[in-house]
């Protein structure tokens, strides 16, 4: 059975290309949903029991007035460094004992009286030096200390190396000069008057200006958390003057959490809705493109392949070694079965089951009798049932006996297990790519759904997701954690496409660039796009009897193979973190896979 799924790799792309011609006559995209949202929070550092309580309590108002948690700024973020670069500090464990102190006031509710008793920038850890330290041993971020694929070898950074920068190190060193700044107590006028310093003087010119970019960024970024919006607008105005979505990655990463930020202001300061919608004619900044973008239902758009979508997922690795390793250990728990039950929670374009069919219909020994596969939705049927009748015809080609059934649910809290209509012969397994951290403002939502699959007892859960915390309801911690997070990302991107490929600048406007606008410009309800560690899903799964396993040698052997295959594939980095798979770009985690079952 490996062999029939390594036999695979190479059609992957013809697969979804034919998933992708099958479904295009589809309809455009359907526009966004706005969902009623309490928070499913847990920073770096919370233990896991205070976590999952906070987060997951299904009949209390759990969510706190994000306005009192708008107090804390980039000087007075002391864990800057500690909390980015994890595990890495000699002050890691302060750093954990303040946040767990923080999640313990948000609890009790008293947050903007606790903490203004505390010390705050006066304690500020200034590492400068340590964070450049760090860079140059190669900026791992992987703590498990078990590499599966460990390639990314930074050499050691010297004052008078020419090499660039990744541009997550361009915004760590620039993180680290903004830190030294605020303590000597530089003003924006400085900033413009001396826009460079001898601290970069090592750096090659490219990378010195990058530096200064990003740290302007940050500059506006504090500024806004302050609400000093003029000083905001006034740094916003010179990093919309150098940065540019066509540019390099550091300037794109710039040129959206600009935009973002500037949103967050017109927000803030009432100009505007959080909707997007004008109160005030004179603000030129919402233009048609921006209003189109604040209507893109990305969930949506994901159920339908486009050639943007297709390239990304052909140029890089990740979404191969979700599905090949992720239908590897599907094929390895269902390997004695006749009768196999698939329940796929976000059914996307459903390329990852046509490598299941192919790998069951090479298989000895054990008839299929039938394969099943339900897709649960609540919105976009006529694309549920597009992707169903190319499964359909997929799996007569490959003589594989097969179903397709769609449940359609208005709301997940009315998805139960009889409309999924389970025969006791069947052997059952879940596939949830990306679903869970769409219900993190949801919990009650979450919780039903757990506890429905908890009553079907599937012999394997597949899980894929983001591993990133952009979750956290300070706005600073997000907006630093979403700050390195996609500066590895938009780093692959420039290694894996060329700049001027639209395809590259489609997903990065109206994927990654809705993902930093509402993660950063949005609050409360409207903050939709969430996403939290793999730690802390360990902690709520564990709450319903889930029971993490170990991936086999068998899956980590295709992620590998799949890594293999692409440029650049020494930059690609797997890491097995307990049980699961991470896998990311130069050493940061992006994505994670995890496999579970049921006590």
């Amino acid at each position: 059975m490996e062999n029939a799924i390594l036999s695979l790799e190479g059609s992957y792309s013809e697969v979804e290309e034919k998933s992708s011609s099958a479904n295009k006559s589809s309809e455009s995209v359907d526009g966004g949903k706005t969902w009623k949202q309490t928070p499913f929070y847990c920073s770096d550092g919370l233990g896991p029991s205070a976590g999952v309580d906070f987060l997951c309590s299904e009949d209390e108002v759990l969510y706190q007035d994000e306005r009192e948690l708008q107090d804390q700024t980039l000087l007075g973020y002391a864990a800057f460094d500690e909390l980015k670069f994890d595990g890495l500090s000699p002050s890691t464990q302060n750093c954990q004992e303040e946040i767990t102190k923080l999640g313990e006031i948000v609890q009790n509710g008293n947050l903007d009286s606790e903490y203004k008793k505390g010390k705050r920038s006066e304690d500020l850890h200034l590492a400068s030096l340590e964070l450049l330290r760090r860079f140059g041993n190669g900026f791992r971020h992987f703590e498990s200390g078990r590499i599966v694929e460990s390639t990314y070898d930074a050499p050691p950074y010297t004052a008078v190396e020419s090499r660039g920068f990744s541009t997550e190190e361009i915004m760590g060193i620039a993180g680290a000069k903004f830190i030294q700044s605020a303590s000597q107590s530089v003003d924006v006028s400085s900033m413009f008057d001396n826009p460079f310093d001898l601290s970069l003087a090592g750096l090659s010119h490219e990378d010195a200006k990058m530096v200064e970019l990003s740290e302007f960024l940050l500059a506006s970024a504090e500024k806004v958390s302050c609400e000093q919006f003029d000083s905001a607008r006034r740094l916003l105005k010179h990093c919309e003057g150098c940065s540019s979505d066509v540019g390099n990655p550091v300037e794109r990463v710039v040129y959206y959490f600009s935009e973002a930020l500037r949103e967050r202001i017109e927000i803030k300061s009432g100009r505007v809705t959080s909707k997007g919608l004008k109160k005030n004619q004179s603000v030129h900044i919402y233009d048609t493109m921006k209003t189109s973008k604040q209507s893109f239902d990305m969930d949506t758009a994901m159920m339908r392949p486009n050639p943007a979508i297709l390239e990304c997922q052909r140029l890089m690795p990740f979404c191969q070694i979700s599905h090949f390793a992720g239908i590897q250990a599907i094929v390895e728990n269902v390997a004695e079965a006749k009768r196999i039950h698939i329940i796929d929670l976000v059914i996307r374009n459903g390329a990852q089951w046509a490598i299941l069919m192919q790998a069951l219909a090479s298989r000895f020994g054990c008839p299929l009798e039938l394969l099943k596969i339900t897709a649960i939705g609540t919105t976009s049927k006529h694309l549920i049932e597009d992707t169903g009748r190319w499964l359909k015809s997929f799996a007569q080609t490959m003589n594989i006996p097969f179903s397709f059934k769609i449940v359609m649910v208005s709301d997940l809290l009315d998805l139960k297990e009889n409309l999924l209509e389970i025969d006791v012969e069947e052997k059952i397994a879940v596939y949830s790519s990306y679903l869970p951290r769409k219900l993190i403002a949801m919990p009650n939502r979450l919780d039903s759904m757990m506890k429905m699959i908890r009553n079907i007892n599937p012999c394997i859960m597949v899980v894929t997701e983001v591993e990133a915390n952009h979750n956290a309801p300070s706005f600073v911690h997000r907006f630093v954690d979403l700050l390195f997070y996609y500066s590895a990302y938009f780093d692959c991107l420039d290694a894996c496409m060329e700049r001027d490929d639209p395809n590259r600048m489609i997903t990065e406007s109206m994927y990654f660039g809705e993902g930093i606008r509402n993660s950063v410009a949005s609050e409360g309800e409207e903050r939709i796009i969430r996403s939290v560690k793999l730690d802390v899903w360990r902690a709520f799964f564990a709450r319903f009897g889930m029971v993490e396993t170990d991936l086999s040698s068998s899956s980590l052997y295709q992620a590998k193979l799949i890594v293999k295959k692409f440029n650049f594939a020494s930059s690609f980095t797997l890491d097995v973190d307990g049980k699961s798979l991470l896998y990311g770009w130069k050493g940061t985690p992006l994505h994670s896979l995890s496999t579970w079952n049921f006590t």
